[in-house]
């Protein structure tokens, strides 16, 4: 996987900008960038842009799609790290005590996809996946 990279855009609802600052600075890590007070503000995510909007009535997730016999949030995002900054990550979220909609575990065990995986929740109800694969050749793989 040696093409380049380039950093997407992702805006998602907030229903508060200070509870989404310490999660996604404290928490995740993610440095802040430009920000309007009371409106927005974005995140390096990994070296792509997040933006959070207040729009508290756009908040959460409903929708359920069965994977690997778990209830997975239908609207997400994330990342795919490697399994070393994956496992450290997962550590400091258990650490800090982040309630997971699906705990870490390891999914597709022996098969082209195998891969780590957790699901949890931002303050805003807004789902994240955190993945790594056993063999990153195999993102795309069928």
């Amino acid at each position: 996987m040696s093409q380049t990279i380039h950093p997407f855009h992702l805006a998602f609802p907030v229903r508060d900008l200070e509870e989404t600052r310490r999660f996604y600075g404290e928490v995740l890590g993610c440095n802040e960038g430009r920000s309007a007070p009371g409106k927005w503000c974005d995140f390096n995510f990994y070296g792509h842009q997040i933006v959070a909007h207040v729009a508290p009535e756009e908040c959460g997730c409903e929708a359920l799609s069965n994977v690997d016999n778990h209830k997975v949030p239908a609207k997400h995002f994330g990342i795919v790290l490697p399994m070393d900054e994956w496992q450290a990550l997962a550590e400091r979220l258990v650490a800090a005590g982040t309630k997971f909609v699906i705990e870490p575990y390891i999914r597709f065990k022996g098969e082209v996809g195998e891969q780590a995986t957790m699901f949890f929740l931002d303050p805003s109800d807004n789902a994240i996946e955190i993945k790594a694969f056993k063999n990153i050749e195999s993102l795309f793989a069928k």
